[in-house]
């Protein structure tokens, strides 16, 4: 099984002003005329973690990093203000310019896999291939599964601590009674959503439990700009015009190569989306975890997703795009 490369320190690291207010944190790692590849992060709202930086052989990749609006370093910390899913696509887009590049490798797992297909959707030529993990598509199905019925049937117990900030005559819309109260002026009432709400999450992201996960979630900052973020996010859907706006648009992107991760046994993102993403662009190559939940960090995700980052450096190297090997079931790019 592969592990993530060595800790790496970023050779760069800045702010790049977005406008609105927004000015977002960015860091470069690896080789600087290595092979570019935008990590995504995940949320929206969770930030960066020093791990991110690790998917990649530095040696081969020229690797960019930036927390999205609102979280990690960039500032306003948790602001709501122009904060949606095509200001993030401007915002990749600014940041490409940034650096210079003209084509990029684009990462994302969970919200980081809603945003790189949005972005590829809308700048395909600007996307050398896609490594997908834990797919969130942001339709309502898999909202109501995650945040009102589905998923509490196998973890009753921790969805009892969910419900608990919510009054009952409010649980039949549970985004949105969460919404009001992670918008409240009073800050203990946002304090205890936030964290209830984040805790919810932290629990279903691995198939075992992370009580170091589970911290980092219900710390005061993280807990506060994931749930309002994720809470605005979804409240809006995820601010596509169509429930299934991803799917839609798929076919400006099957011929760019790409590769789906996914675990068998993802409480927070459920299979179904990476399958039926799948079906939509079969040209991409699926791979299904067994013994995993949705965290990157879990032994056989991690493993996959080293591999498919060396995959494509090597592929690159000799001129071959396609993320599939010789023997691989659906039609090779």
């Amino acid at each position: 099984m592969r592990e993530k490369y060595p800790f790496i320190e970023p050779y760069q690291t800045g702010f790049l002003d977005v406008g609105s207010g927004h000015k977002l944190y960015w860091e470069s790692c690896g080789n600087p005329k290595g092979i570019p590849v935008l990590f995504l992060h995940g949320g929206p709202g969770a930030g960066l973690s020093v791990s991110h930086r690790s998917f990649f052989n530095p040696a081969l990749y020229q690797i960019i990093l930036f927390d999205q609006r609102g979280c990690g370093k960039s500032t306003p910390h948790a602001d709501l203000t122009a904060n949606t899913t095509w200001d993030l696509v401007a915002d990749i887009e600014k940041l490409r310019r940034l650096f210079g590049v003209d084509r990029w490798l684009v990462f994302g797992g969970s919200w980081g896999s809603t945003l790189a297909l949005a972005y590829a959707e809308t700048h395909p030529d600007q996307v050398l291939g896609l490594v997908l993990r834990g797919i969130f598509l942001g339709r309502k199905k898999e909202l109501h599964w995650f945040y009102q019925f589905g998923a509490h049937h196998i973890f009753r117990d921790e969805w009892e601590k969910y419900l608990l900030p919510i009054p009952k005559e409010e649980r039949g819309e549970m985004i949105e009674a969460y919404y009001r109260q992670l918008t409240s002026k009073d800050r203990e009432i946002r304090k205890r959503a936030a964290v209830a709400w984040s805790s919810w999450e932290s629990v279903n992201l691995k198939l075992l439990f992370d009580p170091a996960l589970f911290a980092e979630f219900v710390e005061d900052d993280h807990a506060d700009a994931l749930a309002r973020i994720e809470c605005h996010y979804f409240l809006n859907n995820c601010f596509f015009t169509t429930d299934n706006w991803l799917i839609e648009q798929v076919g400006k992107i099957r011929s760019i190569p790409g590769i789906i991760i996914h675990g068998r046994y993802d409480m927070v993102c459920p299979f179904e989306s990476a399958w039926e993403l799948h079906q939509a662009w079969p040209e991409a190559r699926l791979e299904v975890i067994p013994d995993a939940g949705h965290a990157a960090n879990e032994v056989g995700i991690t493993d996959a997703l080293v591999r498919a980052t060396d995959t494509f450096a090597k592929k690159r190297a000799f001129g071959i795009y396609s993320f599939h090997s010789k023997d691989a079931q659906s039609k090779p790019i």
